[in-house]
């Protein structure tokens, strides 16, 4: 029966994607010594939002997500991030595998409204795998289940994720408004001869005592 071990080597953006995808360079180990046909590979990508400290200006943009600081003996947990799956080759002993990471700069998805808050330091991700192992048996192929239990942590550099967005979305982020919201916008941006979202956005700010931190 074969014996898996995964471990991630680095995180990096892919530079072709036609959108902002990260990549996980896995190296998965057969540790009994049998030969793997085929792997599918199913990986949850957790945040240990715990595994890390947090500056003030990080503390402000977790409040959404945690509560105020004093909460976050409570609050402050691992969450998913997001679900990634991939087809390993056939291997015997060890081998290397990329695993694609879809990635969203919409605010109203956790993981993107915590990665952007993050200043400087690392995330610190867990991969939780699951999937399937295609071996050759005595009478043909034999397929087995990875172990609930694989899994494997990587401290991706918070730099990596601001370069990935900085490339796709320089200098701007995303945020889902609902249709009678972004009418009444509109309306407002129209009334006051203004040529952006972005300056209807700033004058309601302004007019509202709100600035840009």
């Amino acid at each position: 029966m074969t014996q898996l071990e995964f471990a991630v080597l680095d995180i990096v953006a892919e530079p072709y994607a036609a959108a902002p995808t990260l990549i996980a360079k896995l190296r998965v180990e057969e540790t009994s010594g049998e030969p793997v046909h085929a792997l599918v590979l199913h990986a949850q990508v957790r945040i240990d939002a715990h595994r890390r400290p947090y500056g003030p200006a990080e503390e402000h943009g977790l409040l959404d997500l945690f509560g105020p600081r004093a909460r976050w003996a409570d609050t402050l947990k691992p969450f998913l991030w997001m679900h990634a799956t991939a087809v390993v080759q056939g291997f015997t002993g060890s081998t290397e595998a990329d695993l694609a990471l879809p990635c969203t700069y919409d605010f109203d998805v956790a993981g993107a409204k915590y990665l952007h808050a993050l200043r400087e330091g690392t995330v610190p991700l867990e991969l939780l795998f699951s999937g399937t192992v295609f071996a050759r048996g005595g009478t043909g192929f034999s397929v087995t289940p990875i172990p609930w239990d694989r899994e494997a942590r990587h401290d991706m550099p918070v730099a990596v994720w601001r370069s990935l967005m900085d490339r796709y979305f320089p200098g701007a982020g995303w945020v889902r408004l609902d249709r009678a919201t972004l009418d009444a916008l509109s309306h407002y941006r129209s009334a006051h001869g203004l040529t952006s979202w972005e300056a209807a956005l700033a004058q309601l700010l302004a007019g509202a005592g709100e600035a840009a931190r």
